[in-house]
């Protein structure tokens, strides 16, 4: 719930961003100088660059909770053997659990559950850039695999 909130107010913020670069860009545009056009149509293109990264980040995040309801229903997320007291993965243990993820993933490269597993064991080792490129993979497959009965 607290990610849920942060995401919903750091998702406030960038809009309030794009409202205001929107009325500024208007206000270039009504300047009338080449110099008040060009700085309005840049004020134009990043607010919707802004938005177009909001959009991809909200539905990566609602597809990644919908698989991990999924995996959590099943009974098919993995178990943290280890966290400290903030609820973080300690590290060490989740470096030591990652190979047999990634041989999951190597035994049967077509499975979702799989990729969304080594994406967490990635996240728990502390490889963001790895972990989201793992999820992205399993919400792909996710997309074209027939439900497990």
């Amino acid at each position: 719930m607290r990610n849920r909130l942060a995401a919903l107010f750091m998702a406030l913020l960038l809009l309030l961003y794009i409202v205001i670069a929107g009325q500024r860009a208007v206000l270039l545009f009504e300047a009338g100088t080449v110099l008040g056009v060009v700085a309005g149509c840049a004020l134009i293109v990043f607010p919707l660059i802004a938005i177009w990264a909001l959009g991809r980040e909200l539905w990566f995040g609602f597809q990644t909770e919908k698989l991990v309801k999924l995996l959590a229903a099943e009974g098919g997320l993995p178990v943290e053997s280890a966290v400290t007291a903030s609820g973080r993965p300690v590290r060490a243990v989740a470096d030591e659990e990652f190979p047999r993820y990634k041989a999951e993933v190597e035994a049967e490269p077509g499975s979702w559950r799989a990729w969304f597993r080594l994406g967490l064991a990635y996240d728990a080792s502390g490889d963001r850039r790895r972990a989201r490129w793992a999820l992205r993979e399993a919400i792909r497959l996710s997309r074209s695999a027939p439900a497990k009965p």
